[in-house]
């Protein structure tokens, strides 16, 4: 009897969360939402249920560090094991700084969110992949952890260190059937709610910014996770140098 998989989602919102919940379950893997509000994810497990995709959702604040092990068990306790796991949150409330007046304080403001979470997530999940020789771990990026970009600070250094860990993971783990990837992403994700912040009150788009639809990023992660013949991808993928 095959086992089913499943994935769990840690900032599942309506943009790449929901992208990912589908793609991964028209392929019969089982889903978590995991968020910070219960009522919206709560309503995206029942639509997805009644797509035919078994979902359940996990209301959770990731900047409380201390809480992710038993959020890890929580989800392992309803669904057996987490597969594959996605870390994508985009907080509403924090945002760019100039490097000029990053200071420390405002660096340790981001750092629970961008860096700390993810590593502290991948700590939790690390022994039951390990043990199975099988998993996968996604963390998913802006274009800044990669990229410099003036006048864009205090989240890329954030998120660069975790893009470090996670890589390094993947170098450490991957020969012992677990797979640590990264997905850096340089456009406004559709259907988001960061594009519906930036799209409020029907003011238009700025044209400097690219948008990407985030069905596009999902396949590439659900390309990662299967083929592991690469650590990092970039979208949109960059032109040829």
């Amino acid at each position: 009897m095959t086992t089913r998989k499943t994935i769990a989602i840690f900032g599942a919102g309506t943009g790449l969360g929901a992208s990912l919940a589908r793609r991964f379950g028209r392929e019969g893997y089982r889903v978590a939402l995991v968020a910070r509000s219960a009522e919206p994810l709560e309503k995206r497990a029942a639509e997805l249920a009644g797509e035919g995709i078994e979902a359940a959702a996990f209301p959770a604040d990731l900047t409380d560090l201390a809480a992710i092990p038993a959020l890890v068990r929580s989800i392992e306790a309803r669904f057996g094991t987490i597969d594959v796991a996605v870390y994508s949150p985009v907080p509403s409330n924090l945002g760019f700084v100039s490097a000029v007046n990053l200071d420390s304080a405002t660096l340790k403001s981001m750092t629970p969110i961008y860096t700390y979470a993810p590593i502290e997530l991948s700590h939790a999940l690390l022994p039951g992949m390990l043990a199975r020789g099988d998993g996968a771990i996604v963390l998913v990026t802006g274009l800044t952890a990669v990229t410099i970009v003036p006048g864009l600070s205090g989240i890329g250094p954030a998120m660069t260190a975790a893009r470090n860990y996670i890589l390094t993971l993947n170098a450490e783990v991957a020969a012992k059937g677990v797979f640590a990837g990264s997905v850096s992403i340089g456009a406004m994700i559709d259907r988001s709610a960061g594009m519906r912040v930036a799209t409020a009150g029907g003011a238009p788009l700025d044209s400097r910014l690219a948008v990407i639809d985030p069905d596009t990023v999902a396949e590439e992660i659900r390309t990662l996770v299967v083929n592991r013949d690469r650590a990092e991808v970039i979208l949109p993928a960059p032109p040829p140098s």
